[in-house]
């Protein structure tokens, strides 16, 4: 199986995408599940991990009912507002009915305190996802990486995966102190990561090449048994697209075991948001 760990999918009728402008024009327009079945049976993946865009419920609710009518997504990664612990923890509850929800992800880099995820009143809703077994996933930059580690020392059974290799600023040749930032959460904490996302950090002079140190760092300091292949799509299309960055990666991982590769590219993902996969269901 193959597995791409993070996707998007969104409306431009929706009213809860704050970010998504006319000047974004490449990304100012409606992408669903017929926009993306081809490039998934062109590059040979499966199935998704669909993943909010929007920090709303509602947004969490749509894109549930896009995977109740679409096998391609094997899991939907949602939000809830964990700045109101009480109601999120009913709101997780709600969700974890649904077959395909397997986690949230506070959009971390939005906001302004660089400290927030180490906020001991959201406890109560990080202790709600070790009890349902939900997962986490952390959309962080740099600067959030010593409250992330943190956060996890005091909740060490969270399953957690960072996005985006913790969104290295490549543009500007930025190595420390994210590397030794997201060196020491992979080696103080069980916590995943995905390699996806890389390319949008480059600046449009840079290409597939220039994200390769920081993918071998990943793989050095999380071994091929964390890390989860990600497209980021259909914000790729910012500065890649879906073949380029996916034989990018395939040949970042060329000398890697068969058994590690499949890891990277599928299993860690199906293991780690624990995905009932077409293949599940067949086996």
């Amino acid at each position: 199986m193959r597995i791409d760990g993070h996707q998007h999918f969104w409306t431009t009728q929706r009213d809860d995408y704050g970010w998504l402008t006319p000047d974004l024009a490449l990304l100012y327009r409606d992408f669903g599940p017929d926009d993306l079945q081809p490039l998934l049976d062109h590059a040979g993946v499966d199935q998704t991990v669909l993943v909010q865009a929007a920090a709303t419920t509602d947004e969490t609710r749509y894109l549930l009912g896009i995977a109740e009518h679409h096998p391609i997504v094997a899991g939907v990664v949602g939000w809830v507002d964990m700045d109101a612990p009480d109601a999120a923890v009913k709101t997780l509850d709600d969700f974890a009915h649904h077959s395909k929800f397997v986690g949230i992800r506070p959009m971390i880099q939005e906001i302004e305190d660089s400290a927030w995820i180490d906020r001991p009143e959201l406890g109560i809703v990080l202790n709600a996802l070790i009890e349902m077994d939900v997962c986490f996933d952390a959309l962080v930059r740099s600067a959030h990486l010593p409250y992330l580690l943190s956060c996890l020392n005091r909740h060490p059974e969270l399953r957690v995966v960072i996005d985006h290799g913790a969104k290295p600023n490549i543009a500007a040749g930025e190595w420390q102190p994210w590397a030794d930032g997201i060196a020491a959460i992979a080696e103080q904490t069980s916590a995943y990561c995905k390699i996806s996302g890389l390319i949008t950090e480059a600046s449009d002079k840079q290409t597939y090449g220039d994200t390769t140190r920081y993918y071998d760092h990943l793989l050095e300091v999380f071994g091929p048994e964390r890390l989860i292949w990600g497209s980021d799509w259909p914000v790729l299309n910012l500065a890649g697209d879906y073949d380029g960055w996916h034989d990018a990666s395939i040949a970042m991982l060329e000398t890697l075991t068969e058994q590690d590769r499949d890891n990277v590219l599928g299993r860690n993902a199906i293991n780690f948001y624990k995905l009932k996969t077409q293949e599940n269901k067949r086996a």
